[in-house]
């Protein structure tokens, strides 16, 4: 029933132990496709050699992960399409636990799995569905294993975002009728983020609790660098909200959530000493979210240099030092 899609670009060390993580589904997926994403390191070749038979390789030009995944979903044949990039990790009786939830909610259009970080080959304690607000959860519909999101929950995601693609099946012909993955966002980081909040538009969404995906931290993750991912994030919400009418309604919480994002990420730019990076997003906030201590960093950043390491060093001393006086209190 489920057709699983991999794509990758240069993870011919990370890929065998992916690999070997879906081919041990019980049962089986029904076709395993690994989308060589104009990998340079032998990626085809090693496929080709360790996983003839077993795994179909489907080769495409450099395009990105999002045109990767649309590839292999074209190819797809299975009612419902799992995804897995391929640096993560399924632990067995994911796909088991994914097609019992179908089983006991048919219409489902798409559902996603609970995961946790994986650390030099140690899988970490905290669920990411733990990490969730209070009420982010409220009003899930309890079926077994899981639950049924029945309304839209866009605002939901502007503010915690727990769907990642290596822990996402949607029924095939539903995302191929909603254009596949948007690729309208470009290569910014965080692509997926877009999509995320165009299936979020679209009930009923299956939420399945057990952590049974394994997202891999290493030295080639894009999502490490948190100001990166609060910047991409920032322009993927500012790209949909011009591009979906659907979203209008919401267009107050959109450009809130962009701007929330921008401020954290000038915070951690100014941490960095990335003097360059504070100016250029302090440029673009709206006025509002310019003053007080954005301001005030926004404005050591304008300084010369010489001034302006003594009087960054200085506010991020006194920054820490206020941090420590805090969790001392005993108030």
């Amino acid at each position: 029933m489920i057709s699983v899609v991999v794509p990758s670009f240069n993870r011919i060390a990370l890929l065998p132990a992916t690999l070997d993580a879906i081919l041990a589904q019980s049962p089986p997926a029904r076709e395993v496709i690994l989308v060589d994403d104009g990998s340079t390191d032998g990626t085809a070749a090693m496929v080709a050699a360790r996983y003839a038979g077993r795994v179909a390789l489907c080769r495409i030009a450099n395009a990105g992960d999002l045109a990767a995944r649309n590839a292999g979903l074209a190819r797809a044949t299975g009612r419902l399409v799992a995804f897995c990039d391929s640096d993560d990790l399924w632990r067995p009786g994911y796909l088991a636990a994914m097609t019992a939830l179908w089983q006991a909610e048919p219409g489902l259009r798409v559902a996603f799995g609970n995961f946790m970080l994986v650390r030099d080959d140690t899988w970490q304690e905290m669920a990411k569905f733990t990490a969730a607000p209070p009420g982010f959860w409220d009003g899930l519909r309890p079926v077994p294993g899981g639950g049924v999101f029945d309304a839209p929950i866009v605002a939901r995601l502007l503010a915690f975002q727990p769907f990642f693609p290596s822990a996402m099946v949607a029924e095939r012909r539903f995302l191929q009728g909603l254009g596949g993955w948007d690729t309208s966002v470009g290569r910014i980081v965080g692509t997926d983020f877009a999509t995320a909040l165009l299936l979020a538009e679209h009930p009923p969404l299956g939420v399945l609790h057990a952590a049974l995906v394994g997202i891999r931290k290493h030295a080639q993750n894009y999502s490490g660098d948190v100001q990166a991912m609060n910047l991409g994030d920032a322009a993927i919400l500012e790209m949909v909200l011009a591009q979906r009418p659907s979203l209008a309604p919401l267009a107050g919480a959109i450009r809130a959530s962009v701007a929330r994002r921008r401020v954290a990420a000038l915070e951690i730019a100014f941490a960095r000493g990335d003097h360059a990076a504070v100016r250029a997003i302090h440029a673009l906030l709206p006025a509002p979210a310019r003053g007080g201590a954005v301001a005030v960093k926004a404005g050591v950043a304008s300084l010369p240099a010489a001034l302006r390491s003594v009087a960054s060093a200085a506010l991020l001393a006194a920054g820490s030092a206020r941090a420590r006086l805090t969790r001392r209190s005993p108030g």
